[in-house]
């Protein structure tokens, strides 16, 4: 009888649960150039996406602007930078710096 009362908890044992990057999605990149660090420990991102007009197809620029958190303030106006997604940071800052790509 206490043999089968083990089996049974034996097999009705979670296995353990999975490292946070393999069940959290990716987060998302972007790479712009930096139109503005007034700012302490923020800048602004400006993107550039080429993509086709839904209606005519021609190929059209879209141009995003992102807030995104510097902790050391290494980014300068016109350098070239990697930002990632991050949690809510403030109103309007949701990335953060990964790298600068080129002064």
């Amino acid at each position: 009888m206490a043999e089968q009362a083990t089996q049974d908890r034996q097999s009705t044992a979670q296995p353990p649960p999975l490292p946070a990057k393999y069940t959290r999605a990716a987060r998302k990149t972007r790479v712009g150039e930096v139109i503005s660090e007034r700012m302490n420990k923020t800048f602004v991102v400006r993107t550039i996406t080429r993509v086709p007009h839904p209606k005519f197809g021609k190929i059209v620029k879209q141009i995003r602007r992102f807030y995104a958190h510097d902790e050391e303030n290494k980014a300068k106006t016109g350098d070239t930078v990697r930002i990632m997604e991050s949690r809510p940071l403030s109103r309007l800052k949701r990335w953060r710096l990964v790298e600068v790509l080129q002064k």
